[in-house]
């Protein structure tokens, strides 16, 4: 079925680096937020599209019920008629601010906007071509009138170890209530206790779920808790007080690559879990910070796989990051196209 721009589906979901949280089937994407011309696949090894919107909002902005176990840094992503912004009384660190209409500024463009480009997003290991489509969409925000200035996030180049450490240890803690005894999967024909927990955990949990519950029980274990844990925290802290400086310097938002490489292949990486952790090098600050953000498409590399670019807002500022990331969509214009899945 063709789809024309006007009725254009946003598809908000998880961006890298974030952990999956899950909708109630009852709750349908927003179809009214022009950001992302939607997918149109005509086979499974056909699809169309100029790219994939993805956005977490403000860490304390969507109750966290329903969501699986609650994790500190996790950004709930999914932009639902009833689940995302509203506050929840079987969450009590959802926020009780009130809502803006967010689609009530989404024409009002960039001009008079500034945006800071870190120079820590823009160094080794960033792929040319990403650099190349990124600078081409910040010179479209420019014509659009925007504002480029040059900032510093220096805590930044230590977010990647800061969030896999603190996001195993709460991944350990977390999942540690799943023994097939109060919820969840438990084991069949069982023969103690001690195999109920064993077998409901080995057949429960992925791989990289038992990845993440190791690494975690390891940084939490006596004589290393405060050797990793503790000051992957304080790390976050000064990552968040990066932020707050920039801000506080009059910055709208911050715009980096969302992935310092193009898009890969699906299942290419399923066997290197590190390359897919480097991948989240960009993302994983707005998620130790608490802030919302949101990939854009801006380009292709020359294999044809997506390139995004990614915008950081201020906190509960969603309405003015939607309207950067709309005006930044509009201007650079990605034309849709095959992907070479």
């Amino acid at each position: 079925m063709e789809r024309s721009d006007s009725d254009a589906l946003v598809i908000f979901g998880n961006i890298p680096g974030q952990d999956d949280a899950s909708t109630n089937a009852n709750d349908s994407l927003i179809p009214v937020l022009p950001l992302s011309i939607s997918t149109t696949p005509a086979a499974p090894d056909d699809i169309t599209t100029s790219g994939v919107c993805g956005s977490p909002g403000t860490g304390a902005l969507a109750g966290r019920c329903g969501y699986g176990p609650r994790l500190p840094f996790l950004l709930i992503s999914p932009w639902a008629k009833t689940s995302f912004v509203d506050h929840t009384l079987t969450d009590q660190t959802s926020s009780l601010r009130p809502v803006p209409d967010y689609t009530s500024t989404l024409e009002e463009g960039a001009r008079g906007v500034s945006i800071g480009i870190p120079a820590e997003y823009f160094g080794e290991g960033l792929d040319p071509e990403v650099e190349a489509s990124v600078r081409l969409a910040m010179d479209a925000l420019v014509r659009e009138g925007a504002k480029l200035v040059p900032i510093s996030l220096p805590n930044s180049p230590h977010a990647i170890a800061t969030y896999y450490i603190v996001a195993t240890a709460e991944a350990s803690s977390n999942l540690a209530r799943y023994d097939g005894i109060r919820y969840g999967h438990r084991a069949a024909s069982i023969r103690s206790l001690g195999d109920l927990y064993e077998r409901t955990r080995a057949e429960g949990f992925g791989a990289e779920v038992k990845r993440r519950i190791l690494l975690g029980t390891y940084a939490l274990s006596a004589g290393y808790y405060d050797a990793y844990y503790l000051r992957a925290q304080k790390i976050r802290a000064l990552i968040r007080r990066d932020f707050d400086q920039a801000f506080a310097a009059g910055i709208d938002a911050v715009l980096s690559p969302t992935s310092p490489t193009p898009a890969f292949k699906l299942g290419e990486k399923i066997d290197d879990p590190l390359a897919m952790y480097l991948n989240d090098i960009y993302t994983v600050p707005a998620n130790l910070a608490g802030l919302p953000g949101i990939s854009v498409p801006c380009g292709f590399s020359k294999g044809g796989l997506p390139i995004g670019l990614q915008l950081i807002g201020r906190p509960f500022e969603e309405a003015a990051l939607l309207r950067i990331a709309c005006a930044a969509e509009r201007a650079v214009a990605v034309p849709p196209r095959e992907l070479p899945l």
